[in-house]
């Protein structure tokens, strides 16, 4: 079996085979396959694509390239939850101790973050003493006590991703659906829970910007899940505005835990209980309905807030920030944006504004660069929000004063008000599951 014919196959519009597959990852990952060929296999799969089949396949041999997690000394159904990205997007914080205080194993390897996008992990390592380096046994035994454990990947999980990613990064092959959905759905599998609810975000601060790409995308990371015997189903989420009013770490942490107190913003609030009612369901804990208003039940009686403070202090963090945000601290400049002029707020360039954090310090455009826990953003009005000329539309908050101004030039520019009240879009767009796509926008 030689490259050479696969890349051919695949770029004439033939469908590989798993054992073709399998060959091609094994080959790459050992260094048999260089990358001038696998960059001409991605080109080939962006223009061709890939059958839910292939894909599958793919995403089987990615997950198997490495270290893969045994989940089996964890009690009863393990779920996972996965947000393909957004800003403002610390539902993790919210859901996951919603669904392990109604009972269910939330098992959770979680990410950072990169450009415009926040990561649950620097969020969490907001939180002082907190460490998300857990060892497999010691993950296993805190699901097992308290319902929970988010964490950073160990190990040598997924190389084949890694690799891969890294060369789709430079070679235009990122925005391809099959490797997308490969390169999500593989960590999630090798991450080894029993049901996945995923959360793909549509809109202006995600990667997939429209409602119809983001089905797509979904039905194919649903297709994986069944192909490997796994619950998926996939959740559209509207990202064409920010999640909540907060951008960044320690002031997310912050809205999080408002939340899970019965104080948080209503669109984090929704889409949290919407996706923890999914994972509770899954996780066989009875109807969808129940499972909606068990949630809801575990933020009225306060049972929630005590898993996150669980969750805290089980990683070594210091749980009294939750209950005084004080602790965290504030950050040396804080501004206001002031609008420009009155109307309604018609848009928000919710990229815009993650990148706006970002050039604040509360994220990353390298791996390596390092973050400002307290800098970020609080997003006074939004979308559909009336506004007179000079009140506060934002609040920025950073440690380096010379990151202000640009910061604020690129807030401001995020903004669009003009006299006419928008329509807004539904939080919730699509429900994708194996049986078909039901639609909520229409």
């Amino acid at each position: 079996m030689r490259m050479y014919d696969l890349i051919m196959k695949k770029r004439d519009g033939g469908v590989l085979s798993a054992e073709e597959i399998r060959f091609m990852i094994d080959g790459y990952v050992k260094g048999e396959i260089p990358d001038y060929q696998m960059s001409a296999m991605c080109m080939a799969i962006w223009f061709r694509g890939m059958t839910d089949e292939e894909t599958g396949e793919l995403t089987m041999c990615m997950a198997a390239s490495g270290d893969q997690m045994d989940l089996s000394g964890i009690e009863g159904i393990k779920v996972d939850k996965h947000s393909t990205g957004g800003v403002g997007d610390k539902t993790t914080l919210v859901l996951a101790p919603i669904v392990a205080a109604c009972g269910g194993r939330v098992a959770k390897m979680s990410g950072r973050g990169l450009g415009h996008t926040g990561g649950t992990l620097d969020k969490l390592e907001s939180i002082p003493g907190l460490s998300v380096n857990i060892m497999p046994e010691d993950f296993i035994r805190q699901v097992n006590a308290i319902g929970l454990c988010v964490a950073g990947q160990t190990g040598n999980l997924v190389p084949a991703d890694k690799k891969l990613y890294a060369l789709r990064d430079v070679t235009a092959t990122v925005d391809s659906v099959p490797l997308i959905a490969a390169s999500i759905m593989s960590k999630k599998l090798a991450s080894g829970s029993d049901a996945i609810v995923l959360d793909v975000k549509t809109g202006s601060g995600a990667f997939m910007k429209t409602p119809e790409d983001s089905i797509l995308l979904a039905q194919k990371m649903v297709a994986i899940g069944a192909h490997a015997g796994r619950r998926t189903i996939a959740l559209i989420t509207d990202m064409d505005t920010p999640l909540g009013h907060y951008v960044g770490n320690a002031l997310e942490v912050q809205e999080a835990a408002a939340t899970l107190k019965g104080e948080g913003p209503a669109d984090l609030t929704e889409v949290c209980l919407i996706l923890a009612a999914n994972m509770l369901e899954l996780s066989g804990k009875g109807s969808y309905e129940d499972c909606l208003a068990m949630a809801k039940q575990a933020v009225a009686d306060g049972s929630a807030f005590q898993k996150l403070h669980a969750l805290v202090r089980a990683q070594g963090g210091d749980d009294r920030v939750l209950d005084d945000p004080a602790l965290f601290g504030t950050a040396a400049y804080v501004e206001e944006l002031k609008a420009p002029a009155s109307g309604y707020v018609q848009h928000i360039d919710t990229e815009g504004c993650g990148i706006a954090a970002a050039m604040l310090g509360a994220g990353r455009e390298k791996k390596e660069d390092s973050i400002d826990m307290l800098a970020g953003l609080y997003l006074a009005k939004k979308e559909g929000d009336p506004v007179q000329e000079g009140e506060t539309l934002a609040r920025l908050y950073t440690n380096e004063k010379e990151r202000m101004e640009g910061a604020m030039e690129k807030l401001l520019s995020c903004y669009r008000i003009g006299a006419e009240k928008p329509a807004l879009m539904p939080l919730i767009l699509a429900k994708v599951t194996e049986d078909g796509v039901t639609r909520y926008d229409v």
